[in-house]
C-alpha cells in the first residue's frame, strides 16, 4: 500500500467517525426538541387542570375526556420522571371524573380534593 493510499484510508476511517459523531449528536438534538421542558410542560398542565368554581358538574365531565388527553400527551412528552407521573396522575382523575355516572356528580368535593392533591403534587415536582 502506498503512503498516500494509507493516509487517504485514514482519512476515510476519521471522517466516518466524524460522521458518526455527527449522527449521534443529531439524535440526542432531535430528543431534546421533541421533549417538552419541565417549565413548558408545568405551565401548560396547569392551563388544562384549571378550577373553575362557577363551572357546573356537568360541564366538568363533558370537558375531563379531553383534558385527560392533553395531560396525557403532555406526560408523554415531557423528559422529567415525577413530572410525568403527576401528569398521568392528574390525567386518571379525569377519567375517573367522566366515567362518573351523571347521578353521581352532585357531590365532586372527593374528586376536587384528589384534583387538588395532585396539583400540589405537580407544583413540588415543577419547583
Amino acid at each position: 500500500m502506498t503512503k498516500f493510499a494509507g493516509r487517504h484510508l485514514i482519512g476515510i476511517a476519521v471522517l466516518g467517525l466524524v460522521l458518526a459523531g455527527c449522527d449521534e449528536v443529531s439524535k440526542a438534538v432531535d430528543q431534546a426538541n421533541n421533549a417538552t421542558s419541565k417549565a413548558a410542560a408545568c405551565t401548560e398542565a396547569l392551563g388544562i387542570a384549571n378550577f373553575d368554581p362557577n363551572v357546573n358538574p356537568e360541564q366538568l365531565q363533558a370537558e375531563a375526556g379531553e383534558k385527560a388527553a392533553k395531560l396525557r400527551d403532555l406526560g408523554n412528552k415531557v423528559a422529567e420522571q415525577d413530572v410525568q407521573q403527576t401528569l398521568f396522575a392528574m390525567a386518571d382523575s379525569y377519567v375517573e371524573l367522566e366515567q362518573r355516572k351523571t347521578d353521581q356528580l352532585g357531590n365532586v368535593n372527593d374528586w376536587l380534593q384528589r384534583s387538588l392533591t395532585n396539583l400540589e403534587q405537580l407544583q413540588k415536582a415543577c419547583l
